[in-house]
């Protein structure tokens, strides 16, 4: 330092330094500047450069040191451009196109008649997919007029449209989709139907990549697969055909251009047919979408005016859960059995994800003949409001085909839509009464007959007498008294219906007059393994059988109309068996699945046998039971079967071409156990050969008109039968002439029945009869 005392700073009167410091000040500062303090040596100091963002701004006061500068809002303006460029990029580049939604992908499944038409659809989603190939020009036409006419320049996105868009509808205009075509499909296939910015922005990125990823065309198929329709409909196929009744490849552009409009609002255009309201609009957006057609050069004003001039295309009458009516919902329920028990990979589980076109055996007119005979009957003989009990009487027939065993028709019950899901063609719990008792006799044919205990089987024909008589003691293969707890007894005294005494009668006309006591004792004598055995073979279930029994000689067991109608066409058809079957071919997303050729034939009877067996059959309607069944008019077998207490009622019968069962009973839904039929129609005792018959041969005479009166095969000689001991011995002047040396004559041959008469009965000689 200097040692000059310093000396102080002057100011002025204003509070201004005088001239002088002004000076000092400058070159004070200049040291500072420099680094140097008063004394020349240097010091350091912090830097106190500009700040980097002049916000708030300095030297200003008040609302303008808040307002930001020109070049501020420019630069916020380009960071906020990039960081959304950035944003943005970032998102396409690690976005991916995510599978497609379960739903989405759902299907539901087509039935179809033997003659091709479509039966029923079933499934959760009532879609169908078709390529785009299957839809016409014109109708893709018709939705990319209505919603993206850009759609083959475009991107998959449109922010032209998506303004335009909200501009019209914001001046009153129709409504018009503010999304691609592009966009849409994603919505529909990969997204959810939320309202939501975020989802929005997701579809966006995702149109993009799938706009670059995927072909138009395939955009466009996709789209028409999965748009809604209403009427629960998804998919343009699903849509042509709850619309108009028709597959899509036969859509007319009028017609497509109504379905273009019902996608904007389905919910309203699906009442088309019965709302006016609902009628008026949608005219009118088909009308805005056929301008649309003209504006983009697909349609000229020439053709425009001749839809015009043509009318709207009306969609057909809708009536919503009337999918599965009648006798179809029954039908549904076999083909979906029958496909699930013959391909494990079908299940209910992929059933309800759709996808499956399944071709039936069941013939549209037969079916419809068969429920229209049962109606008819119905309407004839039962008064539910008169008697009480004529209200819980329930039907169930089905009708197969002798030489392929083709389910060809059933009867179930009235319908769903009548609250009745149970298919009365294909009940278990029914018993078949006396319609067994030709599987007794075909056994007996076949295996013989053990008639002494300890001795072998002997042959039985159906000229073979058994005791008839009402209340007679049966007896087993070994000579036991078969016995019976309830029986006072203790013992079984097997009963007719009536209380007539037969005696020894042949087993031809104890099936003809449908007695008891016989076909019991026969049963017993050929054992039940041999009856049980000739059961299957001939197709029923194992587990349709009752237990060993002497009940299970006349029918206590319980098939289904479906499978006794099987065993009686295998009867029709000589011996040869076919296992009743509903579905011809299925195919799944155009894929045609294995395990689906006819049943193999087989031997299940000798010609013989069943030639003799439906020979007896004949006698039944020719002179028994079955008479009633003669106004059919031409050839048939059958027999008529009823149960204990009157539970059941039956009459099954067949001609070569054709072979059909009808069960009667009733079953109350409160009372889920079998009621009796008595009093039913006004009967005391209801018969196999009234109400059931009536319906068969109803049935039959439309099933079988225009088809030739076929005759059955002359059966042949079984050759000579054997007796139940204990039958009597014919009188000497109806015995044959015995061996003579002198004369050397034998007794004659049995002749072979007629198929217009049964056999003629059978000389005896030796207690034996042939």
């Amino acid at each position: 330092m200097s040692g000059h005392r310093r000396r102080p700073r002057q100011r002025s009167v204003g509070g201004t330094r005088a001239g002088g410091d002004r000076a000092t000040g400058r070159r004070a500062a200049h040291r500072d500047q420099a680094g140097q303090d008063l004394s020349g040596r240097v010091r350091r100091r912090a830097p106190q450069g500009k700040r980097r963002i002049d916000y708030p701004r300095g030297g200003r006061t008040g609302p303008r040191r808040w307002l930001p500068s020109v070049r501020q809002l420019l630069a916020l303006l380009l960071l906020f451009i990039g960081g959304t460029a950035a944003a943005v990029g970032y998102a396409y580049a690690t976005v991916t196109i995510p599978d497609p939604n379960p739903t989405a992908l759902l299907q539901n499944n087509v039935y179809y008649w033997s003659d091709g038409t479509v039966l029923a659809t079933d499934g959760s989603v009532n879609r169908q997919n078709v390529s785009l190939s299957q839809v016409p020009a014109d109708v893709q036409w018709d939705f990319i007029a209505a919603e993206n006419a850009s759609f083959y320049t475009d991107p998959g996105i449109d922010p032209q449209g998506i303004a335009r868009a909200v501009v019209h509808m914001a001046e009153g205009g129709s409504v018009q989709s503010g999304s691609t075509i592009t966009q849409q499909f994603v919505k529909n296939t990969y997204l959810d139907q939320a309202q939501t910015v975020s989802r929005k922005f997701k579809e966006l990125l995702i149109s993009t990549k799938i706009g670059a990823a995927m072909t138009k065309e395939q955009i466009l198929q996709g789209y028409l697969n999965t748009c809604f329709f209403g009427r629960q409909a998804n998919g343009i196929q699903a849509a042509a055909r709850m619309y108009y009744n028709l597959p899509v490849d036969r859509l007319d552009v009028s017609q497509g251009a109504f379905l273009a409009a019902a996608v904007n609002e389905p919910s309203l255009f699906q009442h088309a047919d019965s709302d006016p309201a609902a009628r008026a609009q949608a005219e009118a957006r088909w009308s805005w979408v056929l301008d649309r057609m003209v504006r983009t050069g697909k349609l000229t004003p020439g053709q425009r005016a001749r839809y015009e001039a043509a009318g709207f295309p009306a969609p057909r009458k809708w009536t919503p859960g009337s999918g599965l009516t009648g006798e179809t919902g029954y039908l549904v329920q076999l083909a979906r059995s029958y496909a699930e028990a013959h391909d494990r990979t079908i299940t209910d589980s992929s059933l309800s994800r759709g996808g499956y076109q399944i071709h039936t055996t069941f013939d549209r007119k037969r079916t419809a003949a068969l429920a229209r005979a049962v109606a008819k009957v119905r309407g004839q003989r039962l008064d539910p409001a008169r008697r009480s009990v004529d209200r819980d009487v329930q039907v169930g027939a089905a009708s197969v085909e002798p030489s392929t065993g083709r389910i060809l028709a059933v009867y179930g019950g009235p319908g769903f839509d009548h609250a009745h899901y149970s298919d009365n063609a294909d009940t278990s719990g029914v018993p078949v009464g006396s319609t067994f008792k030709p599987v007794v006799l075909a056994a007996a044919l076949q295996h013989g007959a053990v008639l002494r205990p300890g001795e072998s089987p002997e042959p039985i024909t159906p000229a073979s007498k058994f005791n008839g008589d009402d209340g007679i003691e049966i007896k087993d293969r070994q000579g036991n008294r078969v016995a019976d707890p309830k029986d006072p007894t203790g013992l079984l005294h097997q009963h007719n219906d009536t209380p007539r005494r037969w005696g020894y009668i042949p087993l031809r006309k104890a099936m003809e007059q449908s007695v008891n006591t016989p076909y019991v004792q026969l049963g017993e004598d050929v054992g039940y393994g041999n009856v049980a055995r000739t059961a299957e073979t001939l197709g029923l279930r194992p587990s349709s059988l009752a237990a060993p029994s002497a009940g299970f000689y006349i029918g206590t067991s319980t098939p289904s109309a479906i499978r006794m109608a099987g065993v009686y066409a295998t009867l029709a058809a000589e011996g040869m068996q076919t296992s009743p079957y509903s579905v011809t071919k299925v195919t799944h997303n155009g894929s045609v699945l294995s395990g689906f050729t006819a049943p193999a034939t087989v031997r299940a009877l000798p010609a013989a046998v069943a030639g003799n067996v439906t020979d007896v059959l004949r006698g039944v309607i020719a002179r028994g039971t079955g008479t009633k069944a003669q106004a059919l008019g031409r050839t048939a077998a059958g027999k008529t079967g009823t149960t204990d207490d009157y539970r059941s009622a039956w009459f099954i019968g067949y001609t070569p071409q054709l072979a059909t069962s009808v069960v009667l009973f009733r079953e109350d839904s409160n009372h889920p156990q079998l009621q009796s039929l008595a009093g039913v129609g006004g009967l005391q005792k209801v018969f196999g050969g009234d109400i059931p018959t009536e319906i068969w041969t109803q049935y039959m005479r439309d099933a079988l008109a225009g088809l030739p009166d076929a005759s059955f095969p002359v059966p042949a000689s079984l050759g000579r039968g054997t007796d139940e001991p204990g039958a009597p011995t014919p009188s000497p002047s109806a015995a044959p002439a015995k061996r003579s040396g002198k004369t050397g004559k034998r007794a004659a041959a049995t002749v072979a029945p007629t198929p217009d008469a049964p056999a003629k009965r059978p000389k005896c000689r030796h207690h034996k009869c042939g």
